[in-house]
Parts: structure tokens; sequence; C-alpha cells
């Protein structure tokens, strides 16, 4: 499994001083240089222990990482490899012990997706007297070489999700026939917005069985890191034995009813319909190539599964990820550090503790909490969406979702988070992604159990979404009031400014902060 758009590079490992060295976000045999290694070969793992200690990381994001690593160990080791398991506090200090000991090794390391992650590595194991040769990350559908041809010769200076996902599609064929895309239509994300009726009944959640390793590992974190959310309930899988079970479940299950509710928010169902398969993607535990594909298989020979399902995930998979990686490594390190609005705000205590009266926001939160994980729109419409009306600096957010979601990593959260999250980039995002309740009110239940009204703007009761929407769009008139796609919601501001209902909701915002500042919003 290697990635099928653009040619892979060549090279070998392939004598005893040849060394693979796999990081806990690779872990998978077929690709890197692993998939290029005899086997009984010896290979290398580091568990580094500092960056769990620097914030308050879910408990399910540690557990998952750690015991992931240990049961690739062991894996390894049952197949007849022979690992050099190092746990140290910094990779470095990792290094340090294992050249020590082979200094005539060469280490072959997989790169990294986030932004310098591998030369910092191979700057490490030279510090340390050896030798790192950094090859490309094959953990993706693309090479990076084959992206750059799509940047290169795109049409703007900007980056376009939808032309890179025709792109993407055009080049590995996936969901295309001889006279286009299947179905005629290159994406059905018109149908993929409708609410589900009171009677429609969730489809089953996999729920791997852990070993006692990784309930062990479960019970080191909780004791040795400064952890944040639930620590009983973990529900990811840790080996690739699960990963595969938890798609077979998935391509049976939840792929059928995926298409026309993966928008939609209840309240008591975080889980929905969405496939949770990003977690073992992002760890390396199955390629992308073999989901899409699979979810493409079903499609032909399974019935009942519909084509607005298959391709939302698809166009999740093959388009938005691989977009995100393109975005990431072109606007790095500048993206990171976006900030075009000029948002300063501190992040709320709320989005830690779930302690509000906003039914929306406390539910996500507390979804995250429970399980390190909610679905794309509660993170986008919901945290995102309140985070930006507040003016939060889109930093502090971004290191929020890092440290509290199980499939977080800089690579993927920063462009996310920073640009289509907080809109302070625009690389990519053509407008900001907020809303007034409105929006949560038409793909939710959170409105009808709030204490606050989706119908008022003003007053005390008024749900602060309002006020802080439209607060919004007047505090960021000049940036905003030229983008044609706000030009309708320009034409409102103008109204309520002279009918004077801005006043109104300026007056209601000042009453949020300080409601927000006491602990009582």
């Amino acid at each position: 499994m290697k990635p099928v758009i653009g040619e892979a590079v060549s090279y070998d490992v392939e004598t005893s001083h040849h060394v693979p060295w796999v990081l806990g976000t690779q872990l998978t045999l077929d690709v890197g240089p692993l998939g290029r290694a005899p086997v009984g070969s010896r290979v290398l793992l580091i568990e580094a222990h500092e960056f769990a200690r620097r914030k308050p990381y879910h408990h399910a994001k540690l557990t998952l990482v750690f015991a992931a690593m240990r049961q690739f160990r062991d894996r390894l080791r049952h197949e007849g490899y022979e690992v050099e398991y190092i746990k140290a506090e910094r990779f470095r200090d990792g290094l340090e012990q294992y050249f020590e000991t082979y200094p005539d090794d060469t280490l072959f390391l997989m790169d990294s997706p986030s932004y310098r992650s591998g030369e910092a590595l191979r700057e490490s194991g030279e510090a340390e007297g050896g030798r790192v040769e950094v090859v490309p990350n094959e953990l993706f559908v693309a090479t990076q070489e084959a992206t750059e041809e799509w940047v290169n010769n795109r049409a703007s200076e900007t980056f376009t999700h939808e032309s890179f996902y025709r792109w993407m599609r055009r080049k590995s064929g996936v969901l295309m026939d001889s006279e286009g895309p299947t179905g005629g239509e290159w994406n059905y994300d018109d149908q993929n917005r409708e609410f589900p009726p009171a009677e429609w009944d969730s489809p089953p959640v996999y729920e791997p069985v852990h070993d006692e390793l990784t309930l062990e590992t479960s019970r080191w974190v909780d004791a040795e890191f400064e952890t944040w959310g639930d620590t009983e309930s973990f529900r990811w899988p840790v080996t690739r034995e699960q990963a595969l079970s938890q798609l077979e479940h998935v391509l049976e299950h939840r792929l059928p009813a995926f298409g026309p509710y993966q928008d939609a928010m209840r309240s008591d169902d975080p889980l929905m319909a969405h496939t949770l398969l990003s977690p073992a993607l992002n760890c390396g535990l199955i390629h992308p190539w073999e989901v899409i594909t699979r979810v493409e298989e079903a499609y032909h020979e399974r019935a009942g599964v519909p084509l607005h399902s298959v391709e939302g995930v698809i166009r999740q998979i093959l388009g938005w990820r691989e977009f995100m990686r393109v975005v990431y490594r072109q606007t790095m390190p500048e993206l990171a550090a976006a900030n075009q609005l000029g948002a300063s705000a501190n992040l709320p205590a709320f989005y830690w503790s779930g302690d509000t009266d906003m039914a929306c926001v406390r539910g996500c939160v507390e979804d995250v909490r429970q399980q390190g994980y909610s679905h794309h729109i509660q993170r986008l419409m919901v945290l995102s969406n309140f985070a930006t009306l507040w003016g939060v600096e889109p930093q502090q957010l971004n290191e929020w979702f890092h440290a509290t979601y199980v499939d977080a990593y800089h690579w993927v959260t920063t462009p996310n988070v920073i640009e289509m999250g907080s809109y302070a980039h625009g690389v990519f995002a053509t407008k900001p992604y907020v809303s007034s309740a409105n929006y949560i009110d038409k793909m939710s239940d959170y409105c009808e159990q709030c204490t606050y009204s989706k119908n008022e703007n003003s007053g005390e009761d008024a749900c602060p979404f309002n006020a802080l929407y439209w607060e919004f769009l007047e505090r960021h008139e000049d940036v905003l009031r030229s983008n044609h796609r706000m030009g309708l919601m320009y034409g409102h501001v103008d109204r309520k400014r002279d009918s004077g209902a801005m006043e109104e909701l300026a007056e209601r915002v000042g009453e949020l902060r300080e409601m927000e500042a006491e602990g009582t919003l």
C-alpha cells in the first residue's frame, strides 16, 4: 500500500545497519522504511513523554498514542523483527541511548506531516553523533511531489478544495467512469444536510475489546500525566486488526446511513453515522487508500449503499484530508500565526469545564470530554463558530483542539482551526464560517432544551450567538463588507443600524462579556 498519485521515492533499507525508525503516527508495516526492510530487521521506536507534559491532553488521546505504539512493538516482535523500544523524556534522549549502542547505524525515518518535524528529528540525531535519513511520507494518497503539480497549475493564488478534489478524483480514478464522475455530479453535498426524524436510530458503533496491555497503558497515562476528559471509557482501535474490524463495521452498518445526516447534530447522539476512522488513519493503523477503495467497492457491490453516502466519505478522505496536508505544507509557518481579523480574546474557561447555559456549546464540550471526539459540524459550526464570534485568538483555539481531540495533529488542526474555523489567513476560506442561532437550530435539537431563546437577539434571555453574530459583522465591516458572499448579511446590518437595533445588540454583547468574566454565561 503506497501513494497512488505520483511515484514513490526509491531507496533501500536492506543492510543490518539501515534501520527503520517508526513514529507513533506511522504504525504500519506496509509503507516507508519498514515496508522496504526484510523481516527480522532491527526497528526503532522511541516512546517520548515530554510532549504529553506540555498541556492537559485528553486522556483518550494519550492512551491511543502510547497503547498503539506498544501494541505495534509487540506485533513486530511476534512477526520476527528485532525491536529497540526506548522510553525517554525526549526524542533526543532516546536517540542518544540508541546511538550509544548502535553507533554505526543509519536510521531511516519517514517524514512527519507536521512542520519541520522530520528535519528537527534529523538534527537531533546528528547532535547525538548519529545519522538520520528522512524519506517522504507515504501515508497519503498523493505524494508531495504530485500535489506540487496541482499547486503550480492552480488558477489563483488561493487554494480551492473543489478544484483539488476533482483533480484527485481524475488522477486516482475514484468514482469515475468513461463519461466523468460517477452519477454525473462531482459532489452531493446538497444531499448531506438533512436532520433525521425523531424515529431515526443511528447505526451501532464499533466497540473494540481491549486487552490488558491497553488497559494498563490507560491506567499509566492517568497516573503519569495531567490529562483532561473521561478516563473510564476508551473506544478507539489501537491495533491493525481492530482498525480493520472497525472499517468492516463501518461498511456494513454506518456507511449506508452517513449521507443524508452527516451535517446534523443531536444532543443525545454525538456520533450519528460518522465513520470515526480518523484516529486510526492519523496514526497509520489503516491507509487512506484502502479505506477509499473499500468504500467505493461497497457502492458497487453492496445493496443499500447510496452514492451520496459513499461520495461524502470519499470527499472527506480523498478530498479534504489530502487538501489539509497540501495547504499546511504550502503556508507554514505563516498559517500557524495567522490572525487577519486581529482576534485577541482568551478562550473562555467553559471550553474546558463545559459550565455554560448555552446548550449547544455545553453539549459539544461534554461530547469531547467523554470521548475526545465530536464530528465536523460540531467542531466548525458550534465550537469554532462561537470562538470566532467571541474574538478568540486563533492560536488558543488551535491549542485546545490539538489537546482535546484524539485525531488532532498540528498538520490537520492548523488549517482546519486557524483558517476554516477562525478565518485567520484567507488562503482558502472564502468567508468566515459563522452563524447566528438560526443555523444551529436548523441542524440540531440543541435549541429545544436551551435556557436561551433562539428567536431573541437582545435581552437577558436572548441566545448569545445572535447578538454576537451581528456585532461580529459590524466589528469587521471594513474587512468583510466587500466580500461578495457577505452582501446579503450586510444589507441586514444596514437595516439594523438604521432602526437602532445595533445599539441594543452591542449592549447585549457587553452583558455577555461581563457574564463570561463572572462565569455565568
